[in-house]
């Protein structure tokens, strides 16, 4: 064989340059068989031989053999250290030209080529782009689209050409999105694989074009977009990929106020509502994360929230409490987390509701994801702040909440860090008398003393550290504990400190120490 592949490499080169028609073609088969049986060592071998460089040559539009070059080149391509000598041998601007061809098998291979030659090299992509091949792309895929091999190779080089955000917007200006809107409706009934895997494709990357801020603003359009409206017919299709792309492009339009806003006045939310439905039992775990997704950003804006718990969403919400996924338990905390910001009532009546915080009490020891472990331990927190309800402080202590509280005064992110203080000042200021034992198996005041003590402690973990030291004051037991940690000489050096609260929380708390000592 290796005889063989030096003897058509020599052989090439003569008629390369020749272009004696009949053994060029046979030479160009001899080489596709080699690469066919070992890449690596039959490119190594090509690239040694210096034939690239003719390669150029047998690229035109006029060349009878330019199918089987372009197939060679990427065969090549497909190894990494003979993209750059494919670049430098010239080849990428015949290619280009070669888009322009009539011919599927030219277009197929021409666009394999580049797509390996191109593979993720951001430069080289950008040089394709500059070398205006978008619009020349999206035209191909307008009129091939009943070829399957064109169109897979067309979605693909889109997909790696839309990693970059600014290149997402061309995109979306070239008419790419109006082709793959008409791919999903020719093949959404369809069970053939090849058009399940193009449904699949094609819906993926309608969703990555909206991943980008002003592509998706373009085609969101005020809510008036025709692309907009044809993605919100996906959410009740009976197909669970488009179930799953138009869940996933409403969270991506859901990224500012405005358009949420807009979302839920026009009715998303029942829709939302009624696919979760459709996937309670042995639901689709993928389309249950995205429309949580979806719920989640739309209660971001304050004015959707009431409007979103009046339309039933925690109900809705709450089926998947036995979710055993975390991507969706997670999700679900979230959507939760968020709608109860600042609603008191609806804190009160989640914080009342024992099945929920005892979920929440089991997730906050989910050591292997820490994810649904801090979302959890915020809940239980959120609970507590916003509804300011003896009833779901009490609730949290006979579930065993506390001492996940304290703990999660110990976190190393100090947003989390303040909301665990912020709830254990209200508890302490609340139900102190039924939450003294657990604080204090928790160790909260031996806590409390290393955040005063500890110098990187944040200002307002120290302030709030200082509140929830006085509060503590009316239990026994844990005045006892405040008095035998010497927290007067922590609290009086914290009298100068630089931030102006702490100093005169510093102030109030030692006069406090000081009375009940």
């Amino acid at each position: 064989m290796a005889d063989n592949l030096s003897d058509t490499l020599k052989k090439l080169k003569i008629t390369a340059v020749d272009k004696t028609e009949d053994s060029l073609e046979g030479c160009l088969d001899c080489l596709l068989q080699a690469l066919a049986q070992n890449n690596t060592e039959t490119s190594e071998k090509i690239q040694a031989s210096g034939i690239l460089q003719l390669f150029a040559s047998l690229l035109t539009p006029q060349s009878s053999c330019k199918a089987k070059v372009a197939n060679i080149i990427a065969e090549v391509a497909k190894n990494e250290f003979m993209r750059i000598p494919c670049v430098d041998a010239g080849l990428i601007s015949p290619l280009v030209q070669l888009l322009n061809s009539k011919d599927q098998e030219v277009l197929l291979q021409t666009g394999r080529a580049l797509g390996n030659i191109c593979y993720d090299s951001h430069s080289l992509q950008a040089q394709l782009i500059n070398m205006g091949v978008i619009p020349t792309l999206v035209k191909l895929l307008g009129i091939h689209c009943q070829n399957a091999a064109l169109t897979e190779m067309c979605l693909v080089a889109f997909g790696n050409l839309a990693e970059l955000d600014a290149i997402k917007l061309q995109l979306v200006e070239a008419g790419l999105v109006e082709c793959l809107l008409e791919i999903v409706q020719q093949k959404v009934d369809s069970d053939k694989e090849d058009d399940i895997t193009e449904l699949k494709t094609g819906s993926d990357l309608m969703v990555l074009l909206l991943l980008g801020d002003e592509s998706m603003q373009k085609l969101f359009e005020g809510g008036k977009g025709s692309v907009f409206q044809r993605v919100l017919s996906w959410i009740p299709s009976n197909n669970h990929q488009l179930q799953l792309a138009g869940a996933l492009a409403i969270a991506n339009f859901a990224r500012n106020d405005a358009n949420c806003i807009h979302m839920v006045d026009n009715g998303i939310v029942e829709k939302l509502m009624d696919l979760l439905d459709r996937h309670v039992e042995d639901g689709n775990v993928t389309v249950q994360h995205a429309a949580l997704s979806a719920l989640r950003n739309l209660a971001i804006p304050v004015i959707n929230k009431a409007k979103m718990l009046s339309a039933g969403v925690t109900e809705a919400v709450l089926k998947f409490l036995k979710s055993e996924m975390p991507p969706v338990q997670f999700k679900l905390l979230g959507t939760l987390r968020m709608l109860i910001d600042a609603q008191a009532e609806a804190a009160e009546q989640l914080g009342k509701n024992v099945k929920l915080v005892e979920r929440l009490v089991e997730w906050c020891e989910a050591k292997d994801h820490a994810g649904v472990m801090g979302e959890s331990n915020r809940l239980l927190s959120a609970l507590i702040r916003h509804s300011k309800s003896k009833d779901v402080i009490k609730t949290i202590v006979q579930s065993g909440g506390i001492k996940h509280l304290v703990t999660m005064a110990t976190s190393e992110h100090v947003i989390m860090q303040n909301e665990a203080l912020v709830a254990l000042a209200l508890i302490a200021a609340l139900e102190l008398g039924t939450a003294e034992k657990d604080l204090e198996s928790a160790k909260l005041v031996q806590i409390l003393h290393r955040l005063l003590a500890d110098e990187r402690s944040a200002p307002e973990i120290k302030y709030n550290s200082m509140v929830l030291i006085c509060a503590l004051m009316g239990s026994e037991c844990l005045h006892k504990e405040v008095q035998d940690l010497a927290f007067l000489d922590v609290v009086s050096k914290l009298r100068s400190h630089e931030n102006k609260s702490v100093a005169q929380q510093a102030s109030l708390t030692e006069q406090r120490l000081t009375v009940e000592s």
